[in-house]
């Protein structure tokens, strides 16, 4: 999300200066996320899986399925909660219509934030989770 963000701000800084710029900057961030959501699939199935009693691991999968659906929504919420804020007092705010208007670079270091927040509170969990060592 960092490099999202820069790429964000190198955009803007050229679409005001009436120039473009090429698509293939995005790739980079396109191809890391959709790396970390395939990961983050498996890691998460696996987990709700072998950590689920004997008689309910349909029930851990799709636990594991609606815990994603739940972040996706989460996502959509805070989008539109930040789209709402940042238009207050007649400003274009963070994501107006016309990109070239808004600031979606603040939204992407928004989001970086809160990932590290994320990131750290995981690996307090992570620390203090001990596990069902009888699964099999």
């Amino acid at each position: 999300m960092v490099y999202a963000a820069l790429v964000e701000t190198k955009r803007l800084e050229v679409a005001k200066a009436s120039g473009k710029l090429n698509i293939m900057w995005q790739a980079p961030v396109f191809a890391v996320l959709g790396c970390g959501d395939v990961f983050t699939a498996i890691g998460i199935l696996e987990f709700f899986y072998d950590q689920s009693p004997n008689g309910m691991k349909s029930m851990g999968t799709a636990l594991s399925q609606l815990a994603v659906a739940a972040g996706s929504y989460l996502n959509s919420a805070l989008l539109s909660t930040v789209a709402v804020a940042t238009t207050r007092g007649g400003s274009p705010g963070w994501i107006p219509d016309n990109l070239n208007e808004g600031h979606l670079d603040y939204f992407f270091s928004m989001m970086a934030s809160l990932s590290l927040v994320n990131l750290v509170y995981f690996l307090l969990c992570s620390i203090r989770f001990r596990g069902n060592n009888t699964a099999s």
